[in-house]
This record gives C-alpha cells, structure tokens and sequence, in this order.
C-alpha cells in the first residue's frame, strides 16, 4: 500500500512508463491520510510459498545446547549434530529473513526427543540430527531447545502472518542403539524390511534394518513400555501424562492401540501452542486409516485451542495436513499406485500431498509446465493442492543438484501453480555437493549465511527469490488461480484466483528481451488500467491492449496498482 502525500501542485500528464517506489508515489490528494487501508489479502494454503530447513542446520540460536545426552562420538561427514537449534528459526523469523523471501508458512524437521546413541545404517556412524528417529513424542530434544523455545516460535512467526508446520512420524520410532532399547513387540515389528512392490510389502514392514515400524494397523490394547514410564517418573511427570492419557482415551473411546498414544502426543502440540499444520512423514508406510484418525484429533485440537484463544487466531482455515507419499506426482491425480491397490489419501485428511514431478518437468517450456499444472489442479484435483520442490533433504536426484540455474530453479517453483516448497539454500544456492559425504548427508550441509552476507552473485540470486517470493505471497493468484498465455513471443500470461467476493488479477512476463520491450495484456487488463511491475518497481498504464517497459530485466510481475 502506498502512502499518500499532500502535493500543492498538479502533476502534468506523462508519456510512457514512470519508475517509481510504491512507497514514494505522489499523488493530486488535498489532505494527508495516515494510510490508505489495506487490502484483506487472505491466506491460501493451495498457493502457499513454504520454507523447508533441517532444524539442526539452518542457524545456531543458542550454543549452549549443542551437545546433550554425551552424544560425542565421532560421526561420519554431516551425521552428527551441527548446531542448529528452534531458538535459530525464531531469531530469523524476527530479523524478517522469511518475510523479505515472501514466506507465509514454514516446516522444520521433527524437534521430539531423538534417540541418544548413534547408529551406522550402512552410510556412517550418525546421530538423529535430522529428527526422524523418536524416543519420547511428549518431549523436545535439548539439542533443539525447549517447549518454551518452541511456544515462543509460534507466537513469533504468527506474529509476522506465517504459519507453522510440524513435521511428525507416525511410522516408527528410532533405531536401536546400546542406549536406546527397542520397545516391545506389541508396539513394533522389527522385520521384514520393506520391498516396495505390494501394498502389503510397503506398510508392514520396516522402512530399512533397524528401524522399528509401530504396529499403526492395530487396535489392540498396548502397555507403555517400562522405558518410557522409568524416564518420565525420572523426570517428575509421570502422573501427568498418564492422567492426561486417561483422559484423552475417556473422550475418545479409542482402544489403548500403539496409533492412538502417538497421535494424542502429536496432537498436544497443536492443543498447546497453536501450530497450523503437520508434515507428515513415510505416508504411505502406514494404513491409511491412521491418517484418518490422526486429522479428526488434530482438527479436534485446532479447533479447541482456537476457542481457546480467539485474540490469537489468524484467520479461518482447519487445519492443514500435507504428506509424503514417495514418488507421488502431480499426474496420478488422487491415487497412489502400489501395484495391486490404488489408495485415495485425500481421502483420508491430507489437503496436499508432496508432488516429486515438478524436478523431473523444470526444464520443459514454462507454458508446457504452468498448463499443465494449471488444468490438473483444477480438475483432477479440485479443492486439494500439491506442494511443490525441486531440492529437499531426501532427494538424491535433485533439480540443478550443481547449483547453475539458480534463476530458473526460482521462476520455475515459484510461479508454477500449487503451493511451494524453497528447501533451505536453494535462495542461496547452497552447496549440495559435499566432499566426504555419504548419502543424503551431502543435501544437508549448514545454511551458507557467510555466502550471503559477502558474495555479491549470491545476494542477486536471493533478492531474485525474494522479488518472486513476496510476488507469491501478496498474489494467491500465482499458486492457487487458474493460467492463461496471454502471449507466445516474448511469452506473457495471466493468473486469475475468485473465492466469494475476493478477486485477484495478475500478469507475468518471462524470458523478456533486455531493454524496451512490449507485454501483451489484451482482453484481461483494459486499456487505462495501473499497473506496477514489482520486478522493476514501475509503474504502467495499459495502451492499446499492452504495456511496455525499459529495463535490463528479463522478467516481469506485474499488479494491479490500487
């Protein structure tokens, strides 16, 4: 919104194109007005720019919790405990890093206590730095910080209008470790390892050796292993958590089975603080029913603490539930092909799951990618969503894993539709070839801060990805409208979003000759109408069904000036 300014003269009319700051335009108004009201822009998580970072990698909030639990052994090369920590996340958040790259939600890798030995899965001795391996869902890892930390990061980040997602497992628990014993055989199978060719051989089974799959299948009554009880009586909170189980199985009538203990831990976190959403991980590992049973409790959850907590809700939207279902892609529509059955998880809580299509379509012509996505979104999959990436923390086959296009690696995610997923670095182009490293370790290096504060290439590709982040951000339009070419050569097109009686009109040029240059925009924006490329920061008037523009620049984002 721009802020308007007395003027004791009139301004004579001008030819062409007039650069000018949003915040600095001057126009004919007689009386000061403190601000010009601003636009409800709602939230839509079908459009979402979502940040993505490995908790323990991303910044460094508070070293005095680097080392707990004497996890000092030596790890193999990015297998240990970097560092990172919630406290990090927040100081970023305050510092406006998230806002400035246009990101309304973040997922953090899971920050529940982690088994506190190492273990060697066939790629080096490693630690659960990454946060997937669970020992205790009702605690936070010290290495990450404390529930405090964590109540404070929600209220930050909903303080600045972002949204937050945890990461949670369901599927199992942490290797076994001289530390860490197993828990019982009622609770988890420890064989056979998953094949990956029926849906049988992919949910009961156990993703690799060593790693424990509950029994997510089950309805039988289970005990809580004698571990758990031990440490939490060690701890001084034994009879809270079993009162606060008694009465989440009084309320619910669920049996005591393994899935029903997990998810009243799971959903505590959204009861307690408020978080809007839950990535959830190894989807298709486990019955789908489970994700059934956990969104009706999480959504239970998020309603009651917005009850709860009416001064602090952000706007109307339940709770949001995206998955991992390896190798889903955009193209199979609803279902998920294990060979001999096909599963709906829309069916069953998600509103989006992970699309692993787009790294595969980024070098396709931008029209071939955007209308494609465009037409599924809006047929197959109407009213649900995909979140889109190119690099992540498990994906050995990453788009540009070199780090050479970065500019395209930016327009390609944040301009096709659905929601978006930036992975840690990608706005920086972090390294993710790292000598010494083996297996995913390598994508999972520590955010490269000393880059962006000191290489000049490095801070033009970020404000690159900021300029179309916050682009993403201010437009649901660009993620969650429909698609339109408005012209081949040079190519330019439209996104339209309507939900109600909000409306939202957007135009995007690409591959733009450098100089002057024309943008077709007949038959969507009259001739007449303001506009302000914020690639550029100019403003524009339609003429004869286009605008034109001179600058060095080769893109173009174009609004409605209000």
């Amino acid at each position: 919104m721009k802020k308007l300014l007395v003027v004791l003269f009139s301004i004579s009319s001008l030819i062409g194109c007039k650069k000018v700051k949003k915040e600095q335009q001057v126009t004919q108004a007689q009386v000061v007005e403190e601000e010009a009201p601003k636009k409800d822009l709602p939230f839509v998580w079908e459009g979402a720019n979502i940040y993505f970072l490995l908790t323990d990698r991303f910044n460094n909030g508070n070293p005095d919790n680097d080392v707990n639990f004497d996890r000092t052994e030596e790890t193999a090369v990015l297998r240990g405990f970097e560092g990172g920590d919630i406290q990090g996340i927040t100081q970023k958040i305050e510092e406006g890093y998230f806002t400035d790259l246009g990101i309304n939600a973040i997922w953090f890798t899971p920050v529940v206590e982690q088994i506190h030995g190492a273990t060697d899965e066939g790629t080096g001795k490693t630690y659960g730095y990454h946060g997937y391996w669970a020992k205790d869902w009702t605690s936070i890892d010290p290495n990450f910080g404390t529930r405090k930390d964590l109540e404070n990061l929600v209220k930050t980040a909903h303080s600045k209008g972002i949204r937050i997602l945890l990461d949670v497992v369901l599927n199992h628990t942490g290797p076994v470790t001289e530390k860490d014993p197993v828990w019982p055989d009622d609770w988890v199978r420890t064989g056979p390892k998953c094949e990956f060719t029926t849906y049988e051989n992919t949910t009961a089974c156990t993703l690799v050796a060593n790693l424990p799959d509950i029994l997510t299948e089950s309805d039988e009554p289970v005990e809580l292993p004698d571990a758990l009880l031990a440490k939490w009586k060690e701890e001084g909170r034994l009879s809270k958590e079993l009162d606060e189980l008694q009465l989440f199985f009084d309320r619910t009538g669920y049996p005591r089975a393994p899935r029903y203990y997990i998810i009243k831990w799971l959903t505590d976190y959204i009861n307690d603080l408020g978080v809007d959403g839950f990535r959830v991980d190894t989807v298709k590992h486990v019955n789908e029913n489970a994700w059934a049973d956990l969104h009706k409790e999480a959504n239970y959850a998020f309603e009651l603490w917005k009850k709860k907590h009416q001064d602090k809700i952000l706007d109307d939207n339940p709770f949001y539930m995206v998955g991992e279902v390896y190798n889903y892609g955009i193209s199979a529509g609803r279902n998920f092909d294990f060979g001999d059955k096909k599963v709906d998880y829309f069916d069953y809580g998600f509103k989006s799951l992970i699309n692993f299509e787009l790294k595969n379509d980024a070098d396709k012509s931008y029209e071939t990618i955007f209308k494609k996505y465009s037409k599924l979104l809006h047929t197959k999959l109407k009213d649900k969503s995909v979140l889109n990436y190119l690099t992540s923390h498990d994906d050995g086959a990453p788009y540009d894993k070199d780090r050479t296009k970065p500019y395209r690696s930016a327009n390609v995610l944040l301009l096709t539709p659905g929601a978006s997923q930036v992975y840690y670095g990608d706005e920086s182009s972090r390294n993710l070839i790292i000598e010494g490293t083996e297996g995913d370790a390598t994508l999972r290096s520590f955010m490269n801060w000393e880059d962006l504060d000191s290489l000049p290439e490095t801070q033009k590709i970020h404000e690159h990805w900021q300029k179309l982040g916050q682009f993403r951000a201010n437009h649901p339009a660009v993620g969650a409208g429909k698609h339109k070419r408005l012209a081949k050569s040079p190519y330019v097109f439209s996104r339209t979003y309507d939900n109600g009686e909000y409306r939202d009109k957007v135009v995007v040029g690409l591959d733009l000759p450098k100089g002057k240059k024309s943008l077709w925009v007949k038959g969507f924006f009259g001739d007449g109408t303001k506009l302000y490329d914020t690639y550029s920061e100019t403003e524009v008037t339609v003429a004869n069904g286009k605008v034109i523009l001179d600058n060095d620049f080769d893109i173009a984002l174009l609004e409605l000036v209000e």
